[in-house]
């Protein structure tokens, strides 16, 4: 806990602080988030450890580094690496990123992902917020606090997991039965995100009212569209509760986008969760065919973009 010089206060919760830190052996920021484990209910401290746990064995270049674990009688500390994050760096460039700026980070958002999906560790919570930004370009995922292991025996996983504008239809509608997809829907609301600057289907209200959102776009799911939608846990409900829309295509999302931009944007952003593509998949869509060769095959430990 000595090593690290305090700079400032970044935010403060019910029972965590972020802080700018400095280490006193070199110039480099980095960002610590301290625990009050006297205080803390487990379902605050555990998720945090469990965080901690997962990014210890997760050595990626497009995964936030976990630099030091310090705990005590009183506190636990976690010390990342410091960087903006993707929300800020938009809030700072408004209006939509620079096209290419946005196929560099779509692509190291993909990379990041492909990583953990191939170890089974789902994120759940994919936001701008949670995409950190070095000065350099460089994007990688963060705050782990809702991930989880699918090499962890469970039968369901809770519904209530991503941030509601980029939560997926099929958790929406109460699925606890989820794998990658999840996080390729997030992905996908990310990616428009970036293009239009505003978010895809930014929900006011509620569930009910994001759902909406979705379908204005994409269309409603019937059971030929999408088989077995019927029978999600709120889905009668929202049939009675809701007038439907017709079915449409993405038109409001992709008439400004190029033809490889809108085949992207489709293939991620699929009512149906098992016709979704994969992060490793999306990797290989002829959308960063523009990306020069070296950066299609950087290994894990490498992010020299720039």
């Amino acid at each position: 806990a000595h090593s690290y010089l305090s700079l400032e206060k970044l935010g403060e919760g019910a029972y965590a602080s972020v802080y700018k830190v400095s280490t006193k052996h070199n110039e480099n920021e980095i960002n610590s988030k301290t625990v009050s484990i006297s205080t803390a209910e487990p379902v605050i401290l555990n998720p945090c450890v469990f965080a901690a746990s997962l990014l210890k064995g997760l050595k990626h270049a497009n995964v936030v580094l976990l630099h030091d674990i310090i705990h005590n009688s009183e506190t636990l500390t976690l010390v990342f690496e410091y960087q903006t994050d993707l929300s800020q760096y938009m809030h700072q460039h408004p209006g939509g990123l620079h096209s290419h700026n946005v196929r560099i980070f779509m692509f190291q958002l993909l990379r990041g992902l492909t990583f953990i999906h191939s170890r089974k560790i789902l994120h759940r919570d994919l936001k701008p917020q949670n995409l950190l930004i070095s000065y350099l370009g460089e994007l990688k995922l963060a705050d782990f606090g809702l991930a989880r292991s699918k090499s962890i025996p469970s039968q369901t996983f809770s519904a209530d997991v991503v941030t509601l504008w980029y939560r997926p239809p099929d958790v929406l509608l109460g699925s606890t039965e989820y794998s990658t997809a999840l996080d390729m829907w997030g992905a996908g609301c990310i990616f428009i995100e970036m293009l239009q600057g505003a978010p895809a289907f930014p929900g006011v209200t509620d569930v009910f009212d994001q759902l909406q959102k979705i379908w204005m776009v994409l269309g409603v799911p019937s059971e030929s569209s999408w088989p077995g939608v019927t029978s999600l846990s709120i889905i009668n409900g929202l049939f009675k509760k809701y007038i439907m829309f017709p079915n449409t295509c993405i038109i409001i999302i992709i008439i400004i986008l190029n033809s490889h931009t809108e085949g992207l944007v489709q293939r991620l952003l699929m009512l149906v969760p098992s016709e979704r593509i994969s992060a490793q998949e999306a990797l290989q869509h002829p959308y960063f065919n523009t990306l020069p060769t070296p950066i299609m095959h950087l290994n894990d430990s490498k992010l020299k973009l720039l």
